[in-house]
Order: structure tokens, then sequence, then C-alpha cells
């Protein structure tokens, strides 16, 4: 049966099947295009996340757009989600658990949102979407492979970079990689001239 957006977002907004409900301000569902060629998913929401009710929206969010709007990015071109919808207590990590709970609902919203290329960021999207838990993102990132006619790519989560800077130019190239591919399937436009990668940091706590 399909599912239209609105329901899904009540499905969503209503949902008590684990513990998170519980402790959540917000339910924290997508940011971008509903439906997106691009697909980023993270771990799941932060504090401001909670507050906001929004993905991606501190520091690391910020970060994040930064490298996307110096790739050309558009907000059409990416849909960005989280693996859990709700706020773990103290931004701890997701448990299997409650990644498991929540795979129905991130299913579903990959059908609706119909991206060609989904990009994990950070291990432990990668551990919880693929269920592969020895890999080692210094090992895979950067590398695009196809799962269930998606093609993946994993890379860093950009909270990551903010504690370890020097690497902020491996986002950066993985992120290229993914522009470069969608303009390889003629899912984006290809830019006039090659972007430089910004050197600010973002602002606030």
């Amino acid at each position: 049966m399909k599912v239209s957006w609105n329901d899904f977002v009540e499905q969503c907004r209503s949902c008590q099947a684990c513990p998170l409900a519980s402790t959540r301000k917000n339910v924290v569902i997508y940011r971008g295009s509903v439906v997106a060629p691009i697909m980023f998913i993270g771990e799941g929401p932060g504090a401001n996340e909670d507050e906001q009710g929004l993905p991606f929206v501190g520091q690391a969010g910020q970060l994040l757009q930064l490298l996307l709007d110096a790739q050309g990015f558009q907000m059409k071109d990416y849909h960005i989600a989280n693996v859990v919808k709700c706020r773990p207590p103290e931004n701890r990590v997701p448990t299997e658990t409650e990644a498991a709970t929540c795979k129905k609902l991130l299913g579903t919203q990959i059908l609706i949102a119909k991206p060609k290329i989904i990009v994990l960021l950070g291990k432990t999207a990668y551990t919880l979407f693929t269920g592969d838990k020895s890999a080692k993102m210094t090992e895979i990132r950067g590398h695009i492979f196809e799962k269930n006619g998606y093609l993946i790519v994993p890379t860093f989560h950009p909270a990551y970079i903010l504690r370890n800077n020097n690497e902020r130019v491996t986002l950066w190239n993985d992120i290229a990689l993914v522009r470069r591919k969608a303009e390889e399937l003629g899912l984006m436009d290809p830019l006039p001239e090659t972007p430089a990668m910004p050197t600010s940091r973002p602002s606030g706590k």
C-alpha cells in the first residue's frame, strides 16, 4: 500500500514504538526536498535538531550545508534525514533496537524520496543502515557501491570533521564525488567551474 508523504509524517509524529518517544521534544523527519535524487542519512538528531524538529541544523549541519552550497547543491537536489527520528538522550549513539524499530519508517521515507544516491554520514549510520559492523570508515569512505538498487556512498559525519578539521578536505572530496556521480547520471547539471572548498567554520555553539 502506497503511503502519502502527509500520512508518513503523521506516522512519525505519532510513533511511540520505542523509549525515545518519551524523551523527545520533536520528531525530526527531514529537510530539503521531499523527492530528491540524493539522500543524506546521519545517525540521529542532536539537541538543536530536537528543538527545531529539523535534521542537521547544529554546528555539524551548518558545516554540511556549507559544503553542499559550495558544491552547488540546491534544495531540490537533496533530502536529509537520520536513521532514528528522535534524539537519543545526551546525544548517545542509537541502540540497535532503536534503529531496528525506526527502520521501517526510514524504509518508507526512502521509497517516498526516491533517491538514486544515498550518502551515509558516519560509521554509525553506515553500520545501522547496512548491518556491517566490521568496516572501517577510513577504508570504505569515498567508495560507491550498490545496495538494493541504490548507489551508496559512505563518508565521515560532519561532527567528526568538527573534531578533526584536517579531515575536512576528505569530506569535501567525498561530496564532490557524489556531485560528479549525480552529474554523470544526469541527476544534476554540471557546474560551470570547479568549486573551491570553503575555509570558514560554522558559527555558534
